[in-house]
């Protein structure tokens, strides 16, 4: 993976992305941490456990080892095809036809089956069904495709090899990752943010959570602490090593730092626009799950209107 993503020239753009006004969003905190809390005790239910304070630091200390060591970090996660990175440095062309594209893209019958399919989503709410790959690429546009081709890139580094409690969870990440992927990516016009680098940041961002749940299953197999205040530091440390790897791939430095800085966004656009989208991907999940309802204070007085309105598109998102 490394270099790829660095080589695109991602356009200002999005599908179907609403205009936002730039007015500030919401403080994070305290409600973001209740969220977090809120998410983290879903996320980790059916093994949950108390578990020693030594244990819990024993655990903590060993991920937060591993982000200082992003080359050791980067080699515990997957590479992608290498047919994605081809495509992604095709689609930094601005002269490349549709027609290359579906070319390209034929040369994976995975590929192009996606492309079909994110075509017919209910995202894009063709009028009349999309059935080959060069209507599916001008329906996605350069920027849709762009966003595709990042979320096949990714599908097997969050859906990894693991065991025990991260193997059950994973399914639930990668969802959470995605819906934060394109809650950021809409989130970002209104904060002048680039609309594909917070789409990256937001898929970015849970990979190191997978790295840290592997960890925490090998210390203690089979459960991992209920300890909300734990989970808090975990989430944290797990950000580290997601910019760390971001940085060992030679992502937009942007990216990196948005994703180190989520926890904390302060005046970084982009590290605005991820922990808004990370915000309201949660609140989309928990919601589903019938943790907390539509009208608790958490979405009806923690999230803007624009907010809510991206709340409510996350339900029709496939992942």
């Amino acid at each position: 993976m490394k270099n790829w993503l660095n080589r695109l020239k991602p356009r200002p753009d999005a599908p179907d992305a609403p205009a936002q006004p730039a007015a500030p969003a919401p403080s994070l905190d305290p409600a973001g941490a209740g969220i977090d809390a809120a998410w983290y005790q879903w996320l980790t239910a059916s093994a949950a456990t108390e578990v020693p304070d030594d244990l819990m630091q024993r655990i903590l200390d060993q991920v937060r080892t591993l982000a200082r060591d992003p080359a050791a970090s980067a080699q515990l996660v997957p590479r992608v095809p290498e047919v994605v990175p081809q495509l992604l440095r095709s689609l930094g062309d601005e002269d490349a036809s549709s027609s290359e594209l579906a070319r390209q893209v034929a040369q994976d019958v995975v590929l192009v089956a996606e492309v079909i399919r994110e075509a017919n989503s209910a995202y894009y709410r063709p009028i009349t069904p999309v059935k080959n790959a060069e209507a599916a690429i001008v329906m996605l546009g350069q920027n849709g495709l762009r966003m595709l081709l990042a979320r096949i890139a990714f599908r097997p580094i969050v859906n990894m090899q693991a065991e025990g409690f991260a193997k059950r969870a994973a399914p639930r990440i990668w969802d959470q990752s995605v819906k934060c992927a394109l809650a950021a990516s809409l989130m970002a016009p209104g904060l002048t943010a680039g609309v594909f680098e917070s789409y990256l940041a937001g898929l970015m961002q849970n990979v190191g959570l997978m790295v840290a749940l592997r960890l925490a299953d090998r210390t203690h197999p089979g459960s991992v602490p209920a300890d909300t205040g734990f989970g808090a530091a975990l989430l944290a440390a797990s950000r580290e090593i997601s910019a760390g790897i971001a940085t060992h791939w030679d992502f937009p430095p942007d990216v990196a730092a948005a994703i180190a800085r989520a926890g904390d966004p302060g005046d970084a656009v982009l590290a605005q626009a991820l922990a808004q989208g990370d915000r309201i991907a949660k609140l989309r999940m928990l919601v589903d799950a019938h943790v907390l309802g539509e009208d608790d204070p958490m979405v009806a007085d923690g999230l803007t209107s624009f907010q809510r309105r991206c709340l409510g598109k996350l339900e029709n998102v496939e992942t």
